[in-house]
């Protein structure tokens, strides 16, 4: 049942995103909906990674609207170049900010919140629909490992979603 995911504790970070990556894809794959399966994305990172927050932010206009998350209450909106997912959007690539705290106009929804990495989410076309956001209550808790295979993910979201 694709619903259900094997999190194997002992793996490491990389093994474990190995180990889900296929998961991830059975269990977007039996849904189209943009919405239900970024909910249920950011369900199994979270449940996998025990991140403080992980949720999408959707273009709307010149401002990110929360979308489907896992945590605590967020920021409902985030203008253009601010903060993390506003300069994520605006330059158009992945951000990873060891300590938020050193990151020039953190937006800080949550205190807890030490560290984060926010993904572009993109149509095939290449244009921005959003970014996911993952925020930890560790800094420096984020490596080229982490942006590798969440920019995959995002690809096969995407695939899964039709946009």
């Amino acid at each position: 049942m694709a619903e259900v995911l094997h999190i194997p504790a002992s793996l490491s970070r990389e093994e474990k995103y190995r180990a889900l990556t296929p998961q991830l894809s059975a269990l977007l794959s039996t849904e189209n909906d943009a919405i239900a399966n970024a909910a249920n994305f950011a369900a199994l990172i979270r449940e996998a990674f025990a991140f403080h927050w992980v949720g999408f932010y959707w273009v709307r206009g010149e401002e990110l609207v929360l979308g489907p998350f896992q945590g605590p209450v967020a920021c409902t909106r985030i203008a253009k170049g601010k903060g993390v997912c506003g300069a994520a959007w605006l330059q158009n690539k992945t951000l990873i900010v060891p300590d938020v705290e050193k990151f020039p106009g953190h937006i800080a929804c949550s205190a807890l919140s030490k560290s984060e990495i926010v993904v572009p989410v993109r149509k095939k076309t290449g244009e921005i629909l959003g970014v996911l956001d993952i925020d930890s209550s560790s800094v420096n808790d984020f490596s080229t490992i982490d942006q590798t295979f969440l920019e995959s993910w995002i690809d096969i979201w995407v695939e899964a979603s039709h946009v």
